[in-house]
């Protein structure tokens, strides 16, 4: 008897020590997997960083005002657009709108994203009910005579009111996509004219409309017409919490699966 328990012993201690190295061979497998895509995950995200930064000193977007932080912004909603289907792959001219400056400086910047050019940067008018000097207070709700926040496309142009304008739809949910409704569109105005602010120390406000200086407005317009990128921005916590378009990672991801410009 006892020597039928010592086989059994033996037995089990055999088959535990070959199973051993079986089991830690495949947790470290599973644990090195883990590994491997974290390590892509931050590679990828890594040349995202690199290919944003290039382009920012290729532009010399430092020396004209634009902060990398919110350029930083700018281009990951612009690849997160275009991998969820909501501008095309051949629209790559990106307007980024800084309204935490005062409205004297020239806070719009339209770049294209493929040749590397900062086509333009001059004024843009913010809502009237969202501050006097600075825009403060963002609304998406109709007759707030406030602006919204984030990304828009752009569709087709029209004659109005203001004359040559163009249509914008909101691609925010919950922040602008009552734009259309709200007949949010971009503009030209002479409340937004170097006369105009020379005389005042400010810009003149809109109804909510990006508004933009009379006489620059059609060149402005002709460049972001027919879908391309209108990022509005402001360091608007609820905003920054809340917007899915912002998402670096998922923007790095798709772009390391692109021939990007």
């Amino acid at each position: 008897m006892m020597q039928k328990l010592r086989l059994i012993w033996v037995f089990a201690a055999f088959f535990a020590f070959f199973s051993l190295p079986a089991t830690v061979n495949t947790a470290k497998h599973a644990k090195g997997g883990e590994s491997a895509a974290a390590t892509t995950a931050k590679a990828k995200a890594a040349l995202f960083e690199s290919h944003i930064k290039s382009l920012y000193d290729e532009l010399n977007l430092q020396n004209k005002g634009l902060d990398f932080n919110v350029f930083r912004f700018a281009v990951p909603g612009y690849y997160n657009l275009l991998r969820e289907n909501k501008i095309m792959p051949n629209r790559h001219r990106l307007a980024v709108a800084d309204f935490r400056k005062p409205s004297q400086q020239k806070r719009l910047f339209i770049i294209d994203l493929a040749s590397r050019r900062l086509l333009h940067q001059t004024w843009v008018a913010h809502g009237k009910n969202s501050g006097l000097v600075y825009a403060q207070k963002f609304s998406n709700e109709h007759s707030s005579l406030q602006s919204s926040l984030g990304f828009y496309k752009t569709d087709h142009t029209y004659s109005g009111q203001h004359g040559y304008s163009l249509y914008l739809d909101g691609m925010e949910e919950g922040f602008n996509d009552q734009a259309r409704p709200r007949a949010i569109v971009m503009h030209g105005a002479d409340y937004v004219t170097a006369d105009y602010i020379a005389q005042h120390g400010r810009a003149g406000r809109s109804w909510g409309c990006p508004s933009v200086p009379f006489g620059e407005h059609t060149a402005i317009i002709d460049n972001l017409k027919s879908g391309n990128c209108l990022f509005i921005y402001s360091d608007d916590l609820s905003y920054l919490n809340r917007s899915k378009l912002l998402n670096f990672q998922k923007a790095a991801d798709f772009f390391s699966t692109q021939n990007a410009y």
